[in-house]
């Protein structure tokens, strides 16, 4: 069932969101070449804590981290461990946060020093797309004109689309309906209603839509081991439009 949030309802998850934006530019910041995605795990539960949030995907299903570190081939529920980073490399931070019953979630994808250009391109692209979508988040809309528009700007440029894994509604708990995939199939489509807040989420592959599922039972990599970006913010959809809660830019 969806839920409609009201005004102070609304209120709340923007002020986790806030917390959530100040989170991700700092680990923004610290993406460089030699830092551990374990590192980045610690600095996001330090600054979680010193925020007055709660890391919202510790002990979610029994994952273990505060956030989610996918590194190149890995496409989302990467699992922060010793691993450093290299210059080239990407690395998809995932982080959803709960303060005061209200909750926000977030995912931004980092180059890790000088990537190639063909890795830039997918960036600007999974980028791109994200806003594409967010400017369908309109009341009197369907979820499939969100999907369509991430859907249309990915396969123009003959990037792979993820299909088994999508966005979501937001802001009671951290997953709610709808779902909203990034590509357009035959499974509900509801309008969109002043009141709704979801977390839109593109991932994408350089190469195919395939992805498996590790035997750490977690993390996801594109079936053919190419490179995979995702972007995600979470967006309140309001009578004058779409606002963004989770500005990490």
């Amino acid at each position: 069932m969806i839920k409609l949030k009201n005004d102070d309802q609304i209120e709340g998850i923007r002020a986790s969101g806030r917390i959530l934006s100040e989170i991700m530019k700092e680990l923004k910041s610290q993406v460089y070449p030699g830092i551990t995605t374990a590192e980045l795990d610690r600095t996001a539960r330090k600054l979680i804590e010193r925020l007055g949030g709660r890391a919202a995907f510790l002990g979610y299903m029994g994952f273990p981290a505060a956030i989610c570190t996918s590194v190149n081939e890995a496409v989302i529920h990467g699992i922060p461990n010793g691993r450093k980073l290299r210059s080239g490399d990407i690395v998809s931070i995932d982080c959803g946060i709960e303060h005061e019953g209200y909750y926000a979630d977030a995912a931004v994808t980092l180059p890790v020093g000088t990537v190639s250009p063909e890795i830039g391109r997918l960036l600007e692209v999974t980028h791109q797309s994200l806003y594409l979508g967010i400017e369908q988040a309109k009341a009197g809309n369907r979820v499939n004109d969100i999907s369509r528009a991430i859907y249309r700007c990915v396969k123009s440029r003959g990037y792979g689309v993820v299909r088994p894994y999508c966005g979501h509604g937001v802001g009671l708990a951290i997953h709610e309906d709808p779902q909203i995939p990034n590509y357009v199939g035959s499974g509900k489509n509801p309008r969109l209603k002043p009141g709704m807040v979801v977390a839109i989420e593109p991932m994408v592959n350089l190469g195919g839509d395939d992805v498996l599922l590790l035997d750490d039972e977690w993390t996801v990599v594109s079936g053919d081991r190419s490179i995979s970006a995702h972007f995600e913010h979470t967006v309140a959809i309001l009578d004058h439009g779409p606002e963004i809660l989770t500005p990490w830019e």
